[in-house]
């Protein structure tokens, strides 16, 4: 099975570019996006195949997020169950059979960190959600998680320290959901690359690789054999994020 999640930061602007094009060739089976920043009924989608899941922030034009699924699921559910951190759209699960599948777009501690104490609050709640659902089967969870967990995850992690992203709390919380019983597939598979999955539009970043890995599948301890690739797609834009991909036997 073939798993794709990508940060859009902006569908509509993203379709103006090359969001189709890259949609049919990466051909996923299931394809999670993160930051929408829309509304219904503000861009329809040509999927054929697909059947399609959003969940939409009250805010316009602000996070969001959305599932493309070959394959309908069980169930649907949107966000976490939680009703104060159910306000932004940030959570999409599709149950299958033998497993759940999760988007998340993790809320940015921002500038001066002045999201950070509900950053943590959000990453407890989330954490426990997703255990609630390991105890009934397999879980994969994908999407911008807004945190480097490593130094190896971002370009300068000493001028980064205690910058959104790259605190000691937060990288604490991606550390204690590991912990829990689940798999960064990436660095499981290439624990020494330096991949990265966001650049910012500032400064070329991009064009000079200075990047944060901040874009993930996590899959729970009991498909560790089952995972077959995991690839981030440097070489396609229409975003500041690229997409990342996770191959499973599922």
């Amino acid at each position: 099975m073939k798993l794709i999640s990508w940060n859009v930061n902006g569908l509509r602007a993203c379709v103006g570019k090359n969001f189709y094009e890259a949609f049919n060739d990466l051909d996923a089976d299931v394809f999670c996006l993160q930051e929408t920043k829309m509304q219904e009924g503000q861009l329809v989608l040509e999927l054929p195949g697909y059947q399609q899941y959003w969940n939409y922030a009250e805010k316009k034009g602000y996070s969001g997020t959305a599932i493309f699924t070959r394959k309908e699921p069980l169930t649907v559910t949107y966000g976490i169950g939680q009703e104060v951190h159910d306000h932004e759209g940030r959570v999409i699960t599709l149950e299958y059979d033998n497993f759940y599948m999760i988007t998340v777009y993790t809320p940015n501690a921002q500038d001066g960190l002045k999201r950070l104490s509900y950053r943590m609050e959000w990453e407890d709640a989330f954490r426990e959600y997703l255990l609630s659902l390991k105890k009934k089967k397999p879980v994969i969870v994908c999407g911008d998680m807004n945190v480097a967990h490593e130094e190896i995850d971002l370009k300068n992690p000493k001028t980064n320290h205690q910058n959104p992203g790259f605190t000691d709390e937060e990288r604490g919380k991606m550390t204690a959901l590991l912990n829990a019983g689940f798999i960064d597939t990436f660095r499981f598979l290439y624990p020494e690359a330096e991949t990265y999955s966001w650049w910012s539009y500032r400064f070329h970043a991009r064009e000079k690789n200075v990047g944060w890995r901040i874009d993930y599948f996590l899959a729970s301890e009991e498909l560790r054999d089952k995972i077959e690739e995991a690839v981030i797609h440097t070489d396609i834009f229409g975003s500041d994020h690229c997409p990342v991909e996770l191959k499973v036997q599922i």
